[in-house]
């Protein structure tokens, strides 16, 4: 089981050029959805955004949520995020699959309402994933330098 506060060496890398306001936030984002689902395993990408992902496997295709992480902010992304309840109508987007909340704020995400997003894209992840392995709490770089 991953630890809630490790960060893989070749995400640390480039998140330590980013703003400490925004590294705090990301790293309590983070926290957040991992007290939610400790068992999640974490993906790490480098592409146009610094993005950690989590998902029910080793997949990308079984993620529930990511956070993607710009030069100045964050969102908390649902990769299903068009079919996930949100009664609350507080997904953005326009995209034919994912939706995603901008963080600003530790307040714009520590609550019930989006707590409860995360765990509905959790149930909509395992119920849609055929992997064999799932939730073993891996970090898993993809990151390319």
């Amino acid at each position: 089981m991953m630890s809630n506060t490790s960060i893989h060496p070749d995400f640390l890398k480039h998140l330590k050029h980013k703003e400490q306001s925004l590294i705090d936030l990301y790293l309590n984002l983070r926290a957040f959805i991992l007290e939610i689902h400790p068992q999640s395993n974490e993906l790490l990408y480098h592409t146009h955004a610094l993005t950690s992902l989590y998902s029910v496997s080793e997949k990308m295709g079984d993620g529930f949520c990511m956070i993607p992480m710009y030069t100045n902010h964050l969102n908390l992304g649902f990769n299903k995020g068009t079919v996930i309840n949100d009664p609350k109508k507080v997904l953005q987007g326009t995209g034919k699959w994912i939706r995603h909340i901008p963080i600003k704020a530790i307040s714009d995400y520590r609550n019930k309402v989006v707590e409860g997003l995360i765990k509905s894209a959790i149930d909509l992840a395992i119920e849609d994933s055929t992997a064999k392995t799932m939730n073993q709490g891996l970090i898993i770089s993809k990151i390319k330098d």
